[in-house]
């Protein structure tokens, strides 16, 4: 295993928290009810967040796509396999998914509106406290009802009581299914498995008389990026196809209706040789009592009482691989937004937040498949928390 080069930049500089002050993921909805007309499910500071956003055209349907993986930086790069994004540079602004940069956090972000320590979705793998188990926000866990886990209306039953039909475009496995009962819920839910017939779907809902906000998720290119890389010809291939779909939309679109473009968070390619295995370091797992979060950006549930020891052997461990924070210090500073008192317990006793290059995983309990993945994402540098906002 090497180690990364962070120049002897400040880590706490280097992965500080998001901007939470500036453009975010969690805007984008209430910027499409604000063009549908139903500014008046939103707050005060909700509404004057998204009057920013750039969707300031009233629309009588609002498609939202979100592109899973999509980072800005990853899109600049790519930018001569992207016709039609290039031609959006007008209305082409970057904005920040929040803490972690994963889809569990990101996809809550955008179906509340809320900060990730409001609405509760702080990782991909999380404690229950009630029950003393960790479990993946994304697969779920019956046991778990997720309308206790995310209790509060998501935008889309506030828009679904305003009057606006609501419907969710994506594969039949999510419907009705953990996240989506959880963050999600609100609103018809449509299936398809092509991107081809979910852009069909998607048309053929705007074209229908009403007033609309029409969801669209795409996971492909964010499958492609952890398999294959980021930086491989199958994800700019991907990134094609996806361009060259949505321009067909674009074209075809009623005059009466916007198109959002975005993403919920980037990604990076970790080299297997620059990861930590804790099997080749067990002395991290003493006075652990579980391991969540994701390779990137770790939540460390401690045994009572070993909460200082367990921050004390990941930071001379890890040294200048990752910042390493205590719980309270990384709400302190503002890494999940304002946390509800009904989420502290499943942020991890300590955090820890990787570098460029670095990744933790641990072979003992981890699967073939999930050892074998190149893209990564979840901490907070920039090609990780930037993703692009474009609107027709």
């Amino acid at each position: 295993m090497t180690t990364p080069d962070t120049d002897g930049v400040d880590l706490s500089t280097l992965l500080g928290p998001p901007d939470y002050a500036g453009p975010l993921l969690s805007d984008v909805v209430p910027a499409a009810s604000l063009a549908l007309g139903a500014g008046h499910i939103l707050d005060e500071t909700a509404g004057r967040r998204a009057e920013g956003l750039g969707l300031d055209r009233e629309a009588r349907t609002v498609v939202v796509v979100l592109v899973d993986g999509l980072g800005e930086e990853l899109l600049s790069r790519n930018s001569g396999y992207t016709p039609f994004f290039r031609s959006l540079a007008s209305t082409r602004r970057p904005i920040s998914t929040g803490f972690p940069s994963t889809t569990a956090n990101s996809l809550s972000s955008l179906a509340t509106g809320r900060l990730p320590g409001a609405h509760g979705v702080v990782g991909y793998r999380l404690l229950d406290p009630a029950r003393d188990a960790v479990f993946n926000q994304l697969t779920w866990d019956l046991d778990v009802d997720p309308l206790t886990w995310v209790p509060d209306a998501t935008l889309f039953e506030r828009l679904e009581g305003a009057g606006v039909d609501v419907v969710s475009l994506g594969e039949a496995k999510f419907a009705g299914r953990g996240l989506n009962r959880a963050s999600l819920r609100g609103g018809r839910f449509r299936a398809s498995k092509t991107l081809e017939e979910r852009t069909a779907q998607a048309l053929a809902e705007v074209r229908a008389p009403g007033t609309r906000l029409v969801y669209l998720y795409w996971g492909n290119l964010d499958k492609t990026g952890h398999v294959s890389g980021s930086n491989s010809a199958n994800w700019s291939e991907e990134l094609e196809r996806i361009d060259g779909a949505l321009s067909r939309l674009a074209q075809d679109l009623p005059h009466d209706s916007a198109l959002v473009v975005t993403a919920d968070h980037g990604m990076v390619d970790i080299d297997h040789d620059r990861r930590l295995d804790l099997v080749d370091a067990p002395d991290l797992k003493a006075g652990l009592r579980h391991l969540g979060g994701e390779p990137r950006a770790l939540h460390l549930y401690a045994q009572l009482g070993a909460e200082a020891d367990v921050a004390a052997a990941w930071t001379e461990t890890l040294g200048d691989r990752a910042l390493v924070l205590p719980r309270a210090e990384a709400i302190a500073r503002g890494y999940f937004g304002p946390v509800d008192p009904r989420v502290l317990g499943r942020i991890g006793d300590v955090i820890a937040v990787c570098t460029d290059g670095f990744a933790v995983v641990d072979s003992q309990t981890e699967s073939a498949s999930a050892l074998a993945l190149i893209g990564h994402h979840g901490a907070t540098t920039d090609a990780e928390l930037r993703i692009p906002l474009l609107v027709v």
